[in-house]
């Protein structure tokens, strides 16, 4: 089995000793992981190797290893469930996503929770979402200010905070969603530190951590009466909730309970949307600087072809990776790697540097949506949506949204950067934004399917 040890006639392990790494402070290596991770991991590479190991103070001093190569990562992947907890990996999150999270469980509970919840985001429930996402995308592009520079990650965050609460949700009241904005913004704005002082509790008294956590409440309390409402209403809706609402209802039905429901709703509403956005804000700052290619997507976009345009969107993901690594806790000592790591250790599966590999990818650092047309994705080297048990189960949803979304902007605008010199990332939380927020300028494209309709 991916993982497991060997041991030599006497019963003692092979794995090899501890990984190398940093000799820095815990609270130096912490503060370099959270604030510039993207830049910090391949330096790190360079000089320790495929496995290196950090020591970090947040939320309690740990070991932390890190993994660069697909195979290792694939070890993790496919390795035990029952020993190789994401849940407990996750823990950071649970004052916002809540403690019964699809992202916070593990073993029997996750794997509920992943049943419960993919019917809902299913192949021939995407179907059903795809008009709705259209129309509130064609509606937003339609207001970008032309001619003048404007962060495109802002646009694309109002979009799918749009597209998640209509199609997720299943809200259509303008009042509600001026209740939903201002709560979401300020738990997706929040910075790393801020969300790791969330898991102390003498700091989760003190502001701005008491404010955050008032404002996740207030959340419940709006989620808990869209609720209300969608089960009046039970057959009338075609939207995430009102599936799983329905599922629940049915005879000899399984679904989640008040708290369940709530967690789950809260972790697809603001990783759902936040994620998306980020990948298409870096799209379109890739795309402004590279004029042949933009023609080409807007030539896909004009001529209805989707697959080219998502080809687009995993590029962009591939490059720019949204989350640059995921984390598994041992819960009890594994060989990974070669290595034999203790129980309470934090392994992750750097997929930046798996992405950047260019074993994997030839030129990795051009940008190149055709290495994505022809076939399927290479997974085991694309793992944007992280892999094995817990991959995303919205990647199929974001794809979707990401594509229909492209399609709308293409049909309608040319696009160039506000300078020349790419944009850095910078972390927030625990997805990797625009450092500036993608400035573009947008001009109107002239001919066309300028309209901005998908050819019939």
């Amino acid at each position: 089995m991916p993982g497991k040890s060997t041991s030599s006639p006497d019963g003692a392990s092979t794995g090899r000793a501890r990984p190398p790494g940093p000799r820095l402070p815990a609270p130096v290596q912490t503060l370099l992981f959270v604030r510039c991770r993207d830049r910090w991991f391949p330096r790190l590479r360079r000089a320790y190797g495929d496995v290196f190991a950090l020591d970090l103070a947040a939320p309690v001093r740990h070991r932390v290893v890190i993994l660069a190569r697909r195979e290792h990562v694939d070890e993790v992947f496919g390795g035990p469930t029952d020993v190789l907890h994401a849940g407990k990996g996750n823990a950071v999150l649970r004052p916002v996503m809540g403690g019964r999270s699809v992202l916070l469980t593990d073993g029997d509970e996750h794997r509920r929770v992943r049943r419960l919840l993919l019917p809902a985001l299913s192949v021939p429930a995407l179907r059903a979402y795809e008009e709705t996402m259209r129309a509130v995308a064609a509606a937003e592009v339609e207001r970008w200010p032309v001619g003048e520079v404007f962060p495109a990650h802002r646009r694309m965050r109002e979009l799918t905070l749009e597209v998640i609460s209509r199609v997720v949700l299943g809200v259509t009241s303008q009042a509600r969603l001026a209740e939903l904005r201002p709560l979401t913004r300020r738990l997706t704005d929040m910075g790393q530190l801020t969300l790791l002082g969330l898991s102390h509790p003498h700091l989760a008294r003190l502001r701005p951590w008491r404010r955050l956590l008032a404002v996740r409440r207030r959340l419940d309390a709006l989620i808990d009466a869209q609720v209300a409402e969608r089960r009046a209403a039970l057959e009338e809706g075609d939207d995430v909730l009102s599936h799983l609402l329905r599922a629940a209802a049915a005879p000899h039905g399984d679904g989640f309970d008040g708290a369940e429901l709530r967690d789950q709703l809260v972790t697809l509403l603001l990783a759902g949307h936040e994620t998306t956005a980020t990948g298409l804000a870096w799209a379109l700052h890739e795309l402004g600087r590279r004029p042949e290619q933009l023609r080409r997507a807007q030539r896909a976009a004009d001529e209805g072809d989707d697959a080219y345009l998502t080809a687009v969107v995993k590029e962009t993901l591939r490059r720019r990776p949204v989350v640059y690594q995921v984390a598994r806790c041992l819960t009890e000592p594994l060989t990974v790697a070669g290595h034999r790591l203790p129980a309470g250790t934090t392994v992750m599966p750097a997929i930046g540097l798996v992405h950047g590999d260019p074993a994997h990818h030839e030129r990795p650092e051009d940008f190149r949506p055709e290495r994505f047309l022809g076939g399927p994705a290479p997974s085991p080297a694309w793992i944007p949506f992280g892999g094995g048990a817990r991959r995303c189960p919205g990647a199929g949803f974001a794809l979707l949204e990401a594509t229909v979304v492209l399609r709308e902007v293409l049909t309608r605008y040319d696009l160039r950067p506000d300078r020349a010199r790419p944009e850095a990332s910078r972390s927030r939380q625990v997805t990797h934004v625009p450092a500036r927020g993608a400035r573009i300028v947008v001009s109107r494209r002239g001919g066309g399917a300028a309209a901005g309709r998908r050819p019939s």
